[in-house]
């Protein structure tokens, strides 16, 4: 579990990365929404969920994801005026995922995760990654409690 944890953080790190590299795009007046949703779609999103399928998430780390997709729409949406005081606001979670139609990252990779254990279901039973989805280990447990470490 642990493993799977810094794998998830040295991911988001390489996203970060990927995210200050075309932030200046993300910010520019000069493009349009659409242009920055695509920059998004194909450059940061699939550095993010690069090896998704082999994940098993946590609550904390799919609060880490969303927080990383919610970062990167506020850049990309910007500020919104606020109708009552005029003044400028970040946008709520509820407003973004309003404006960008897309599903929740978390389901995203749930459902790359199912395509993937399809795809293993069908390559055959005498390879590796077959025996390991749909096997049962061998022994048994001991009787006692286990050990504290």
């Amino acid at each position: 579990m642990e493993q799977i944890q810094e794998e998830i953080k040295s991911i988001l790190k390489s996203g970060n990365a990927c995210f200050h590299s075309v932030q200046n795009l993300l910010s520019s007046s000069l493009l349009s929404k659409n242009l920055k949703i695509m920059i998004y779609r194909n450059i940061i999103l699939p550095e993010v969920l690069y090896g998704c399928e082999t994940w098993s998430l946590t609550v904390r780390e799919e609060c880490r994801l969303r927080v990383f997709k919610n970062r990167v729409l506020r850049r990309i949406f910007g500020p919104k005026r606020g109708e009552v005081t005029g003044e400028w606001r970040k946008l709520h979670n509820e407003e973004l995922n309003d404006l960008y139609c897309s599903p929740n990252i978390v389901w995203v990779i749930k459902w790359r995760r199912m395509r993937w254990a399809g795809h293993v279901a069908h390559i055959g039973e005498r390879r590796g990654v077959y025996r390991v989805l749909v096997g049962k280990p061998g022994g048994k447990r001991p009787l006692e409690r286990p050990r504290h470490r």
